[in-house]
């Protein structure tokens, strides 16, 4: 039995034991929820406008399509990113609990944010031929057991009937993003990833798949080796915006 397979089968076992109660505030919720009505009310869902191209938020009454000022002076290699909430307050407390508190189980609410971005027009109708989720450097996975994007392209995978192709690998250790402005993030991020040997994206639309996206420099990347190698389109869709 795997890993995740026993948290599962443990955290049913408790869940008979114990009734469930909300992440945040310990309030009672129902079986296989995690967020009371009080928390779930707080979270700050993206609505329009906001750009087109990386989902960034803008207030104001903007009726038509547009870029951002960061997305009009970067050359971004996927089609569109798309983030249903904002990785703010509760969000971003649930994510970090997820990656870095090993609370595995939290892959259940984070892909239902996931899959909740597939109410956006850009991707609603979309059809794709694979789900491939960003790659961690092996030696980061080592250290966090998981890899937070494929657990979630699990999840997601049979929701769209889609398969999970983990075509790209992480050849390059990269140092942290976050003293860096976003066109040094894309300089830093660059040939940190590769296609897997023997791996053919040739003609593929391709959803590629992150739990937040920040800048947009890691998944542009990506979307970068994936063109280069012959994908058709390449759209992400992140569970948050930073």
């Amino acid at each position: 039995m795997s890993a995740l397979a026993r948290t599962d089968l443990l955290g049913g076992i408790a869940s008979l034991l114990y009734p469930p109660i909300c992440t945040i505030c310990s309030a009672s919720v129902g079986v296989r929820e995690y967020l009371c009505a009080d928390c779930d009310a707080k979270l700050s869902r993206i609505v329009p406008p906001f750009c087109a191209k990386c989902s960034e938020p803008f207030d104001g009454a903007i009726t038509t399509a547009f870029s951002c000022a960061n997305c009009a002076h970067l050359v971004l290699h996927f089609d569109a990113a798309v983030s249903a909430y904002r990785s703010r307050g509760i969000a971003r407390h649930v994510i970090l609990n997820f990656k870095y508190g090993k609370q595995i189980h939290l892959r259940h609410l984070v892909a239902k944010w996931l899959i909740a971005a597939f109410d956006d027009p850009r991707l609603r109708d979309r059809r794709f031929d694979a789900i491939v989720p960003v790659p961690l450097h092996p030696a980061r996975q080592r250290e966090r057991g998981f890899n937070q994007a494929a657990l979630l392209a699990e999840r997601l995978g049979p929701h769209l009937g889609v398969s999970v192709r983990p075509v790209l690998r992480r050849v390059r250790f990269t140092t942290t993003q976050t003293a860096f402005d976003r066109s040094e993030r894309i300089q830093n991020l660059r040939d940190a990833f590769r296609l897997r040997k023997k791996a053919d994206v040739r003609n593929w639309r391709v959803l590629l798949i992150d739990d937040v996206l920040t800048t947009g420099s890691t998944l542009s990347e990506c979307a970068r080796v994936l063109k280069e190698n012959g994908a058709r389109a390449v759209y992400a869709a992140t569970a948050a915006r930073a």
